[in-house]
């Protein structure tokens, strides 16, 4: 990959937690070289409340996140993408939407944090988890040497980070 500069799409099913909390990540830590979006194959039309506030806790911008289709992204003059991660659970039977053409892909499985019931508390913990989860991975996709890799080794790095 010789780009100095990356596009990378974070998918779910609702666009309203996990995504939009991956996008306002790496937006920030790969400030400069990445731009992230994100979408869901059915958005909520919302973004939880508590993933706005996981953002505002780690100092991060709220402004500007919707839920939104990931349709947006498949018009002409939609920016083209490099890396596209979905972060639905397959352990919780989850529909993963899959994205055509030629990105590299990688499912990066994460509870969703928006189904998770019990107490307020309960719930905050569930969302700071999550958001503690993409950051992990997030962090560890960009201390990848992607200029350095040829494309199926960034393919295993990404797939393996997933793992994590």
């Amino acid at each position: 990959m010789s780009a100095q500069h990356y596009n990378v799409m974070f998918l779910c099913t609702g666009n309203s937690a996990r995504s939009i909390m991956a996008e306002a990540i790496m937006n920030r830590k790969g400030h400069g070289t990445f731009t992230a979006y994100s979408a869901g194959s059915h958005p909520t039309g919302i973004v939880r409340p508590e993933a706005l506030k996981q953002i505002e806790a780690a100092g991060l911008s709220t402004e500007g996140f919707y839920s939104k289709s990931w349709d947006e992204f498949a018009k002409p003059d939609s920016p083209q993408l490099h890396f596209v991660f979905t972060v639905c659970d397959n352990a919780a039977k989850e529909i993963c939407p899959v994205w055509p053409g030629q990105p590299l892909t990688a499912h990066w499985g994460v509870p969703d944090p928006a189904a998770a019931v019990g107490t307020p508390a309960e719930i905050e913990r569930a969302f700071r988890d999550t958001f503690s989860i993409l950051d992990r991975r997030i962090s560890l996709f960009l201390s990848l040497p992607l200029s350095t890799l040829g494309q199926l080794a960034i393919q295993k790095e990404i797939d393996q980070i997933g793992h994590q």
